[in-house]
């Protein structure tokens, strides 16, 4: 097993067999950034509603530059027999997007993917709901583990990826429970004579008891 993959770490590359075809990941990927996510198995309730939630959403993905790519630990020829359940349930006219096959459980434990408190029928451990962002770079932006018994918020998932690329190319960090359009927070490193350059909207000052002037909000830069 591979060691766990740290935040800024160059995610690895790998070669699959997937819904779409042979792929070799980074050149899947080229300019664009990714989100690879995980599943128990096909033919299961949770990973049916967040595969077609997926798909519903890619117009989104795809204005953020974003290629997404799932994985299951069945074959390539599950996932094709899968997916017509799956544009069943979501009312799809198409499904867009690959779905790797793992049925030896190679990449899942390349990444660490395993959840050993869920076991298949086979008794070998299934995967947990992974996420990872991986930007054009290729290095890892964000990394969540769900146990299978829940579903991921893929709503939460945009925003995150939202606060990255904004937070990326401007000096300012996002708020708890930030969304698009909202107030930022000017990075402590910023000076205050760098201020008035890099952030024309102007800033507030939040004062609070210790008297440091460290919570400094500024309207959303972009």
């Amino acid at each position: 097993m591979t060691k766990s993959l740290n935040l800024g770490d160059q995610f690895i590359d790998f070669t699959a067999e997937t819904t779409a075809g042979t792929i070799n990941f980074h050149e899947w990927l080229g300019e664009s950034w990714g989100i690879l996510f995980s599943h128990p198995s096909d033919y299961t309730p949770v990973c049916t509603t967040e595969l077609a939630r997926v798909n519903q959403l890619l117009p989104e993905f795809q204005k953020r530059n974003i290629k997404p790519i799932a994985l299951s630990c069945d074959s390539v020829e599950s996932h094709h027999g899968w997916i017509k359940d799956i544009l069943s349930y979501g009312k799809l006219s198409s499904f867009d997007y690959p779905i790797i096959g793992d049925d030896k459980r190679e990449l899942a434990v390349q990444l660490n993917m395993l959840d050993k408190d869920e076991i298949g029928k086979d008794g070998i451990p299934l995967t947990c709901r992974a996420v990872f962002i991986v930007d054009s770079n290729k290095k890892l932006r964000l990394s969540i583990l769900y146990p299978a018994s829940t579903g991921r918020n893929f709503d939460e998932i945009l925003r995150v990826i939202d606060s990255l690329q904004m937070t990326d190319q401007c000096k300012v960090a996002t708020p708890v429970d930030w969304k698009q359009g909202g107030d930022c927070m000017v990075l402590p490193t910023i000076k205050e004579a760098q201020v008035p350059a890099l952030f024309p909207k102007g800033i507030t000052k939040v004062e609070v008891p210790s008297g440091k002037e460290y919570i400094r909000i500024t309207p959303q830069p972009n």
